[in-house]
């Protein structure tokens, strides 16, 4: 997945509604990312026009949040 243009990141919310959110296009479409500080999660979500490999971008997702535990939905249009 390469990335088009720079990530755009918001932090915004308060209290236990405080978080952040970011998009990313990349060149096969986008990826956006929403964080709960409260309850210390993020929510990941990868659309792509183009196959990707889906473990390995959870295993990557996992790793880079710090991640105790993940858990997958895969969607598959067409």
């Amino acid at each position: 997945m390469k990335p088009h243009g720079v990530a755009r990141v918001k932090r915004f919310g308060q209290g236990k509604l405080r978080g952040n959110s970011a998009l990313q296009f990349i060149k096969t479409s986008s990826i956006a990312i929403h964080t709960d500080d409260f309850q210390k999660r993020a929510f990941i979500d990868i659309f792509s026009c183009k196959d990707f490999n889906e473990l390995s971008a959870k295993a990557f997702s996992k790793k880079y949040f710090l991640a105790k535990k993940s858990k997958a939905s895969i969607l598959m249009r067409g």
